[in-house]
């Protein structure tokens, strides 16, 4: 054969070497597709949209700087937090590839090399040391987990080539990341980095990524919270692997190894429970919930309020609400005072619960009021007893204290001005008010607003009130609490004018009770302000506050209504309002005065400017704070008042009596008189009550009818009487409550009695009735006749 033809034969076989080549690849292929579809794989494509999207990821809600609350594990109870690539320690990858896969990046899936020395050691050994496992590989069996044969790992590096086809690297290692075993039913470098090290994977050192890193080799042996010297031993191994590699200098190396191995044993966070039930529930698809709530200061309320509650009886409960009112975000969310404790009904939410406010809507009454023009914050109110159809409302303390100003009023959470200006504002305006800026009231079935809502007369919720409080303290603008991230749009809406919620605001800002010589001092009690309330029966206690920073409340009470006497607001909520203000805002700012907010001097009783009232209408001067300049007269009531023009205007002849047309006087002159409402009489100076400011009538007009009836008066007994009980049956016998009798003169129509600020009975003028003390002390006596006419006295009971 000659050497062209032996150039040709060699020629002739390379091709069809290269042929069968092809056809052997092509083959393959055909193969690997073929086998691709037969077998498809279901492996979870991670991104940052799917991580949310996956039921076998737990769901775990994190504060505002990502420090865990709570977590609710996985359908299988398996923790297992996303994580992404980009969110896990450089220093962690690096262990991690270093000591498991070096060559993770070049190899196809497989590693031969790997898979030779694996062989040749455990046919050495008899036993199994190693398996060769790329983290491909890893991968591979975490998701088709096969028996430790041949054919087993053939699958395995069949799924690992597939694996491979269909995934990019970043991809394979953040599958690894999130389904790598890491003990007992911990999966993942982010779950056990949080449930051994209470830390995100994000912040891990270097001894605690070679740690992890080599967790997964054997996780239940090397469970650093099980066995940390056992850990410490395979991570020191880790360590010194990077070393010899390159990757750690020797002073690395050194101070890596003298970190000990401290690990937590793995708990369920459990902060804020209630909250995250409900966050969860908002976000059902997210396996992490961002929240607004701040983790530490989460947790020592949680601490305060459940030591706090084991003073009180067993199925007392407690719940608490901190706002930022520069962003309307919640920074504390406490649902009860323990969740775990069924007796305290525990998992109840009473921050969503609706309750009866009690008084806490007051000051947007008032708000409302001013903003109308109706008062201003030194108006003169009447807190006196007031019988309406169907509705006869009373103070908290029994008593009555006759002519207070708006801010005493609120100050002093007096119900019948808080009724009177209702009246006057109009129980729809407050219920519509309120609904617009985004708080509805929940009244009974079919029912109508009405008088009672400002007494508590409706269902809200300790969410919606510190609402309303943060609109105060944001100068008028309502915005719904923030809790969850990313924020909702802005919905802010406008309550109140920034003037007339500064001034109410003003009206609560008074010396805190538990302080008040130091307040005096510094003056800190009056830069927050705060309102308490107690609704009907004593069922639930209200403390309610704000700063220019932070709106707080906090209720007590028991979750099922059931009454719980002696507890009341201004004992029970508020020493804790103000001892979350002490941790949050001890040294509160005070807030800016608007520029339409203005201060003047007013007169009582007319309510109008000192300097344009004259000398002898002006009884008393109040310095008010005027919202643009409006200065409103003193509310009328109409059923007590008429319609009479105030001041009166007499005529009075040259002697100072009063005249009128039909008098045989030559000389008349003007007398202008400021009158005090008729039903305040019984509280206010001598001097200044009707008998006393219009003068007698003039003996030359004898024959005319005066212009003024009698005043009603109580007849037969003597302000500050003693009575004294007596005995039946001698010595050590029961007591007998004397019996008086009671009968009023002068006034109009029917008179209606109250004893100690409780309506007893009416009465016709002529039939005096008789009335026994229940208990020995003062008892204060009121009569009103229909007019609104008053007279009062006190008797003592010895």
């Amino acid at each position: 054969m000659t050497r062209s033809d032996k150039v040709i034969a060699v020629t002739g076989l390379r091709r069809r070497a290269l042929k069968l080549g092809v056809l052997v690849f092509a083959i393959v292929i055909l193969i690997a597709l073929l086998l691709d579809l037969l077998f498809p794989m279901d492996v979870p494509r991670l991104n940052a949209a799917s991580f949310g999207q996956r039921s076998d990821f737990a769901q775990l809600v994190v504060d505002r700087n990502n420090r865990p609350l709570r977590a609710f594990a996985d359908h299988d109870g398996v923790w297992r937090y996303p994580v992404a690539l980009s969110e896990v320690s450089p220093l962690y990858i690096q262990a991690l590839l270093e000591y498991e896969d070096r060559w993770f990046y070049s190899h196809p899936g497989i590693n031969p090399a790997a898979l030779l020395r694996a062989a040749w050691q455990n046919w050495r050994c008899h036993c199994v040391v190693s398996g060769g496992s790329t983290l491909t590989m890893q991968v591979a069996r975490r998701f088709y987990p096969h028996d430790r044969t041949v054919l087993g790992k053939t699958t395995q590096m069949l799924r690992a080539l597939q694996l491979e086809w269909h995934f990019s690297k970043n991809e394979i290692l953040t599958l690894y990341l999130n389904y790598a075993p890491m003990g007992g039913t911990i999966e993942g470098v982010e779950a056990a980095s949080r449930q051994y090290l209470d830390k995100p994977a994000a912040q891990l050192s270097q001894a605690e990524a070679a740690l992890l890193a080599v967790l997964p080799q054997a996780p239940s042996r090397l469970r650093p919270d099980r066995h940390p010297q056992r850990a410490r031993l395979y991570r020191d191994k880790v360590l010194k692997r990077l070393f010899d590699f390159g990757v750690l200098s020797a002073q690395a190396l050194q101070q890596a190894m003298l970190e000990p191995v401290l690990a937590d044993t793995p708990q369920t966070p459990m902060l804020a429970p209630i909250f995250s039930r409900w966050a969860r529930s908002q976000r059902p698809n997210s396996a992490i919930v961002h929240s607004t709530l701040d983790a530490e200061l989460q947790w020592q309320l949680e601490d305060y309020l459940q030591a706090l509650i084991q003073s009180f009886p067993s199925q007392h409960s407690a719940a608490i609400l901190v706002m930022d009112n520069a962003s309307a975000e919640v920074r504390a969310y406490l649902g009860s005072a323990d969740f775990l404790d069924s007796r305290r009904v525990g998992q109840v939410d009473m921050v969503q619960a609706q309750r009866s406010p009690g008084s806490t809507l007051k000051p947007f009454v008032y708000g409302l009021a001013i903003e109308q023009g109706l008062i201003h914050s030194e108006s003169l109110l009447r807190d006196v007893p007031r019988q309406f159809s169907q509705y006869q409302p009373d103070n908290f303390t029994g008593t009555f204290s006759g002519p207070v100003s708006t801010s005493e009023a609120l100050r002093r959470s007096l119900n019948l001005p808080a009724v009177q200006v209702m009246e006057a504002l109009g129980p729809s305006v407050l219920y519509n008010a309120l609904a617009s800026a985004g708080v509805r009231i929940e009244l009974p079935a079919f029912a109508e607003p009405n008088l009672a809502l400002v007494l508590g007369g409706g269902g809200l919720s300790l969410w919606q009130l510190v609402q309303l409080y943060g609109g105060l303290a944001n100068q008028g603008l309502v915005r719904e609490p923030q809790s969850l991230l990313p924020l909702v749009a802005d919905s802010s809406r406008w309550l109140l004018s920034p003037a007339s919620a500064y001034v109410v605001g003003d009206m609560l800002r008074s010396p805190r009770p538990d302080r008040a010589r130091s307040d005096s001092i510094e003056g800190q009690g009056h830069r927050i302000a705060w309102k308490t309330g107690t609704s009907y029966g004593y069922r639930d206690a209200w403390a309610v506050g704000f700063t220019p920073r932070y709106t707080i409340g906090v209720w007590f009470g028991r979750p099922d209504g059931t009454p719980s006497p002696g507890q009341y607001g201004a004992i029970t909520a508020l020493p804790v309002l103000f001892q979350v203000f002490d941790r949050l805002d001890p040294h509160p700012d005070n807030f800016p005065q608007p520029v339409d907010v203005s201060k003047a001097t007013i007169c009582w009783p007319l309510g109008q400017l000192a300097a344009a009232t004259p000398s002898n209408q002006c009884h008393q001067q109040r310095d008010a704070l005027l919202v643009r300049q409006q200065v409103p007269p003193t509310l009328i009531d109409a059923t007590v008042d008429g319609f009479a023009r105030n001041p009166l205007t007499l005529a009075v002849s040259e002697h100072q009596l009063r005249v009128d047309g039909y008098c045989n006087v030559s000389e008349r002159q003007s007398l202008e008189v400021a009158l005090w409402p008729r039903n305040l009489e019984p509280w206010i100076t001598p001097s200044w009550r009707y008998a006393q400011q219009v003068p007698a009538l003039d003996p030359r007009c004898q024959d005319r009818v005066p212009v003024s009836t009698a005043p009603l008066h109580i007849i037969g007994l003597e302000a500050h009487t003693i009575v004294r009980s007596s005995r039946q049956g001698g010595d050590g016998a029961s007591l007998v409550m004397p019996e008086l009798d009671l009968q009023a003169m002068g006034g109009s129509g029917l008179r209606y009695w109250f004893v100690d600020g409780q309506f007893i009975r009416n009465s016709e003028e002529t039939h005096p009735w008789r009335w026994r003390a229940s208990t020995p002390g003062l008892h204060d006596i009121v009569v009103m006749d229909e007019q609104g006419s008053l007279d009062r006295i006190e008797v003592e009971v010895q």
